[in-house]
């Protein structure tokens, strides 16, 4: 979707595609003359006007019935095409630290639209120099569709890209790459989900992702996957949001029937009710050094670029425990440091599919409304600055985001939260409602559990305009927010569904804001359990100097598979980790969460904090029955012996369970920090065909 731009910030926007630095910001500046935050660019559908399936399809237990899922609309393409180039791309990262008007000139590995050499214009150039902002086009897709993406990697020759007698867990092969679609329920082998290919340097390869009729609709994203330089490529930008959109409606009936797509409840109306925006959070953390290859910094430890240098990613010495927020960087999103957000309207309901695309630092969100005539100048700020500046101007209450959908799943009930935790791979999809006009801060306050184990900080993401609507402010409580939500969902059921099917979505959302007619997977009984798996992730610092990254006491070995389940088969996983937190993903296929429990054995993913809690287990509170893909494993230990914590003292326990169907295949687990996943923290997994017991068989893959 697009939005209105001021004059001024369609001149920012054209100014930095051409390379020109953005100017800084005046002390009171309105919103609208900030740069603005824009929507990342839509690549389209093209192809056959429909597709239809076998049939004789096997039904599929881990996902709800869903009403017309076996056929697209006529006028639906077939297919998603998209062709990337990958290559080192020219552009200017706002740094506000460094001064007004001044953008760092960085160089750094990314996708661009794809031109062949015989064309005489291709989009983004119009024949000047490229630049960019350094985030990934969308990917819009529905269900049944194919995504065919064609990689042409056009980066220099890497020496480094071959079989080494080393260990593979040290960073290698950075211009070497593959892609993950990560979330996405679709084939991991061959050329669909595969991250165990290397698509070299000088090397062109097409992926083709079959969406399922039965895929949930849903916000994914996709980046970079190459053992070795994964955390480098997604620092430099590659990353980008994949939105499946669903039009499947829910039907009347009981238990698992009839079971529909969020995304018919929230259809944009006439006056502007659930406009949506898709914001990719980024953390890209570029470096200029000296003649002798050292970082340069300022007298507080902060990266620093002067005007003739030019920031790079290359070499994993930028990545660590406590270098990202010691770095003064910015997180970005959509590309952009500290802008505008597309303006709100007050008591219109907005929908923010947001995206956790980066490396390493925790984000947790928060919305208030800064003072109507600020004090202090935004341009100039430093990282550490900008916690004094929300302190002093962000003074209203925080304002309730209410989530409705994780990691790209609807949720069985809709929960508001003044505070929420993204931690790298997390999605959140949230329903918005700015109760009146002025400029809202959008805040990242990180509370003691965060990625890079530093103490607690603020930081200023970015600014929202409310415009006033025809009926004046609304009443800013967080309960009045509720009953108004509520009742625009209800009125959106009555409008956009039959009367029957209206009613039973209103009688839900008047019982606690329940989703449960959108929720795409059945629930895991116990009953349905046929096995157990158990998981630890470790940092092995024994040895002075040191760390070594391991899943179950092991590094990753490329050659040996760590896991084979069976198709059809039901696991119940057991989570933890031996030295402090990392985020646990797992390719292809949900897992819903059974409980969390704390040191204590209390678990805390009830729907209320419970006394004694943890103050940063918030993030855990409502998650129990929540089907995710990432989720933080928390331990308290960090290796501190002065602190009197040992690793079973701090240790989290985190109970999951997961079906394995429809496909067969390699893939992997790992941490979502992404450079411990290329320094080993990392496992194979295979789904195989079972044998006539259930158990899965050995043959030749």
């Amino acid at each position: 979707m697009r939005y209105p731009m001021s004059r001024r910030a369609v001149a920012l926007l054209f100014a930095a595609a051409q390379g020109v630095p953005l100017l800084g910001w005046g002390c009171c500046a309105a919103a609208e003359d900030l740069p603005t935050i824009p929507q990342p660019p839509l690549l389209k559908a093209t192809g056959a006007a429909s597709v239809k399936p076998k049939q004789g399809t096997l039904q599929l237990q881990n996902l709800m019935t869903l009403p017309g899922q076996f056929k697209l609309e006529p006028e639906t393409p077939q297919t998603v095409n998209m062709e990337l180039e990958i290559r080192y791309l020219d552009g200017f990262i706002n740094n506000p630290s460094e001064g007004k008007g001044k953008g760092d000139h960085v160089q750094l590995r990314g996708y661009r639209e794809w031109c062949d050499a015989s064309r005489q214009k291709c989009a983004g150039t119009d024949g000047k120099a490229w630049t960019q902002t350094f985030v990934a086009p969308l990917i819009d897709a529905k269900p049944g569709q194919t995504v065919r993406v064609t990689l042409h990697n056009n980066l220099p020759p890497d020496p480094s890209c071959v079989s080494q007698g080393g260990s593979a867990n040290t960073p290698h092969c950075f211009n070497g790459t593959n892609l993950h679609t990560h979330g996405l329920w679709v084939n991991p082998a061959g050329n669909s989900d595969n991250v165990l290919i290397s698509i070299l340097p000088n090397v062109a390869f097409q992926y083709e992702y079959n969406i399922p009729q039965e895929h949930p609709a849903g916000t994914y994203w996709y980046h970079t996957h190459l053992h070795g330089s994964t955390a480098l490529q997604v620092s430099s930008g590659m990353a980008g949001a994949l939105i499946i959109r669903g039009d499947r409606q829910p039907q009347a009936g009981d238990g698992e029937k009839g079971h529909g797509d969020l995304d018919t409840l929230l259809k944009p109306s006439d006056d502007g009710q659930f406009q949506e925006s898709t914001l990719v959070f980024q953390q890209i953390q570029y470096a200029c050094r000296d003649k002798d290859g050292q970082v340069k910094t300022d007298s507080d430890g902060r990266y620093l670029c002067a005007a003739d240098d030019v920031g790079k990613i290359e070499s994993y010495d930028l990545f660590g425990p406590g270098k990202w927020e010691k770095s003064g960087r910015y997180t970005s999103i959509n590309g952009v440091i500290m802008g505008a957000l597309p303006d709100a309207t007050v008591g219109r309901v907005q929908r923010w599919r947001m995206i956790h695309g980066g490396v390493r630092d925790t984000i947790a969100l928060e919305l208030r409304l800064r003072r109507p005539h600020p004090a202090r100048d935004i341009a100039g700020l430093t990282a550490e600055g900008s916690q004094d500046y929300v302190a002093q101007e962000c003074t209203g209450d925080p304002l309730p985001l209410t989530l409705v959908a994780a990691d790209g799943q609807t949720m069985g009930q809709a929960m508001a939260k003044t505070r929420v935790v993204f931690q790298p791979g997390y999605r959140w999809d949230a329903l918005m409602v700015f109760p009146q006009e002025g400029d809202y801060c959008l805040i990242n306050r990180v509370k003691s559990s965060n990625v890079d184990r530093v103490a607690p900080y603020t930081r200023l993401l970015g600014i929202v305009h409310a415009n006033q609507a025809a009926g004046g402010r609304m009443d800013a409580s967080p309960a009045a927010i509720e009953r108004y939500l509520k009742a625009q969902l209800i009125k959106a059921a009555r409008k956009n569904y039959p009367r029957e099917v209206a009613s039973l979505v209103a009688a839900d959302l008047e019982q606690g804001m329940k989703l449960t007619r959108f929720v795409p997977h059945a629930d895991i009984l116990p009953s349905e359990v046929t096995g157990q798996q158990t998981l630890a992730f470790n940092i092995d610092t024994s040895v002075k100097g040191e760390a070594f990254f391991q899943v179950d006491g092991k590094p990753y070995d490329g050659s040996r598979m760590d896991r084979v389940l069976p198709l059809g088969g039901v696991d119940e996983w057991t989570l933890t980790s031996d030295f402090v937190s990392h985020p646990f993903h797992i390719h292809v296929n949900p897992f819903q969460i059974v409980k969390i429990l704390d040191p204590q054995n209390r678990d805390i993913s009830g729907p209320k904090m419970q006394r004694g809690m943890d103050e940063d287990d918030d993030q855990y509170v409502g998650l129990k029955g929540v089907w995710k893909d990432t989720l933080w494993i928390k331990n308290l230990y960090s290796g501190d012996s002065k602190s009197g914590m040992t690793p079973q003292k701090g240790k989290y326990t985190f109970i999951v369970r997961t079906r394995y169907e429809r496909y067969i295949g390699d893939f992997v687990l790992h941490c979502h920090i992404l450079d411990h996943e290329d320094q080993g923290m990392m496992q194979n997994v295979r789904i195989a065909l079972p044998d006539s017991k259930g158990k899965p068989t050995s043959g030749h893959h």
